[in-house]
């Protein structure tokens, strides 16, 4: 074999070796197409709403292969469902082209209930929704602050700013309808105690406005109202009238109030 080269000139040999890769080429260019599977292309079917084992079967049979890329919480379909899928259905793309799937997880994941009250409507949805929460029912209620959250509500209760819920949590929001047009008679307040005073303004749709506590009050709800503004009657014995959605402000003390019980008739001249 060495004879055979060395006894042939090396212009001879060059052209051998240059057909020799001429050959090697036309024949790799001839299979290309074979090899990359030219001009054979499939239509992307849609996988998605399926479980992922399913997905994965029918793209697998139809000749793609399939990959899990990502995994997303959606409380409207079931677990382990594809979301999305790319390329998406309909796409031309070559035989054993990888489709990625991005599937439902199986549990929820937990997220901090945020403190909504006080907000908009608006600025509490986008805030809900941007932590995956859904807002369930809404309640109105008469307070001055005009279509603003006033209560944050889970399954009737109120729930508490830091709070974990699952994503997909539907939350109750009460908000405020603005102030009522009926006016009606100021509460009589005095003697209460601030945690019975809290319960008739609920029931009055009215708001605890200034909260004074004198410094001997250790415990705030047993602490008695000793004044309150607007007052029950005016100076000239007539009752204030109040709206519902307004508020009251109130004085508290440790001590409870004497109130006068004795009807003072005016004097008579002799």
């Amino acid at each position: 074999m060495l004879d055979f080269i060395t006894k042939r000139s090396f212009g001879f040999n060059l052209l051998i070796v240059i057909a020799f890769f001429f050959l090697l080429a036309l024949l790799f260019f001839s299979l290309l197409g074979t090899i990359t599977k030219h001009g054979q292309q499939l239509t992307v079917p849609d996988v998605r709403g399926k479980n992922v084992k399913e997905a994965i079967a029918t793209l697998e049979k139809m000749g793609f292969e399939a990959d899990v890329r990502d995994s997303i919480y959606i409380d409207s379909i079931p677990p382990l469902a594809v979301w999305v899928q790319t390329p998406d259905r309909g796409a031309q793309v070559k035989v054993g082209r990888t489709i990625y799937l991005t599937v439902n997880k199986t549990v929820a994941p937990m997220v901090k209930m945020p403190d909504l009250e006080g907000l908009t409507f608006r600025s509490a949805e986008m805030m809900l929704k941007s932590m995956r929460l859904n807002v369930g029912d809404t309640i109105y209620r008469p307070d001055f602050a005009t279509n603003t959250v006033l209560q944050q509500l889970l399954n009737g209760k109120r729930i508490k700013p830091g709070t974990p819920l699952p994503e997909g949590s539907n939350l109750t929001l009460i908000l405020s309808s603005g102030t009522g047009s009926i006016e009606n008679p100021v509460p009589d307040f005095v003697g209460l105690t601030y945690a019975e005073a809290r319960e008739m303004l609920s029931a009055s749709n009215l708001g605890p406005g200034t909260i004074i506590i004198d410094p001997s009050v250790s415990d705030t709800l047993n602490a008695y109202i000793i004044k309150q503004v607007p007052s029950r009657k005016n100076e000239i014995g007539d009752f204030n009238m109040v709206r519902a959605g307004e508020s009251v402000d109130l004085w508290l003390s440790a001590l409870k109030p004497v109130k006068d019980s004795v009807v003072h008739q005016p004097a008579t001249q002799e």
